[in-house]
């Protein structure tokens, strides 16, 4: 089953309104929300071992004089 765009409710607009708004959004959004958005973007450019995995640890050893 195809989803059908309303062409009714279609409505158009500068980018720096889109980004007015897009702000205001962020600002009243819950805490929440902003996490649940950067584990979406975290798992979408790092993959799910982002968010699911551990932290790797590293150890280097420095010779001293």
């Amino acid at each position: 089953m195809q989803i059908r765009m309303n062409r009714k409710k279609i409505s158009f607009a500068s980018q720096e309104d889109n980004k007015k708004e897009e702000k205001k959004y962020w600002a009243k959004a819950s805490a929440g929300k902003k996490i649940e958005m950067i584990t979406y973007l975290r798992e979408c450019c790092y993959g799910s071992e982002a968010t699911t995995g551990r932290l790797q640890r590293l150890f280097t050893f420095v010779k001293q004089k």
